[in-house]
């Protein structure tokens, strides 16, 4: 599928390991002729990890995308009256939003961009990176799995010796995923096994 002329809403949750992973596929996306919104969590737009800070995350995002960052609920908020977005992606996604996303609290600007995008009957694809995808979190991947209009990026055990319940998303999966949900698919297989 084209991404040119799409405009693509790219969510950031405080995943902060998995940034390095997730910022060459909003590249990739611009590459391809998205426009794309950047969004981020009101802890990602603000705290300051070992993995960056956040100033210098937004910045990277700005400049990456040209679109000045949505970053509070009040922003957040045109995108369902206003149609803004043709899909909406959650990258990384943490579990606190997962739950969030799944129960349907909207109190952040990525659960009120998501609430507010699917009102519009639109796909949400969402990149899981969190340490209990197969504790308190299963039960909200089965239920966001049976919802309309929401697709995943595959993912997997990251450390299953370690971390056993820890899952995350292959994030240079996430073009193929925005591209099989804009037409209505899932990307298969969404569960990976790693040796």
């Amino acid at each position: 599928m084209n991404l040119k002329n799409k405009t693509v809403g790219f969510a950031i949750t405080g995943s902060f390991c998995t940034f390095k992973k997730v910022f060459p596929q909003i590249k990739k996306l611009v590459e391809a002729g998205a426009k794309v919104i950047p969004i981020m969590s009101e802890t990602s737009y603000t705290t300051d990890t070992r993995f960056g800070k956040a100033e210098e995350h937004i910045r990277k995002l700005e400049e990456m995308t040209k679109e000045k960052v949505i970053a509070s609920i009040r922003d957040a908020e045109p995108i369902g009256p206003k149609e803004i977005l043709d899909v909406l992606v959650v990258a990384p996604c943490t579990g606190n939003s997962l739950a969030k996303i799944a129960t349907g609290i909207a109190d952040s600007s990525v659960t009120l961009a998501v609430k507010a995008h699917l009102r519009n009957k639109r796909p949400v694809v969402i990149a899981v990176s969190t340490n209990d995808g197969l504790g308190n979190n299963a039960k909200n991947i089965g239920i966001l799995s049976n919802m309309k209009n929401i697709f995943f990026v595959p993912f997997g055990q990251d450390d299953f010796k370690n971390k056993e319940n820890s899952l995350v998303a292959e994030m240079e999966q996430i073009v193929p995923s925005i591209e099989a949900a804009l037409e209505g698919k899932q990307l298969q297989p969404v569960i990976k096994v790693y040796e």
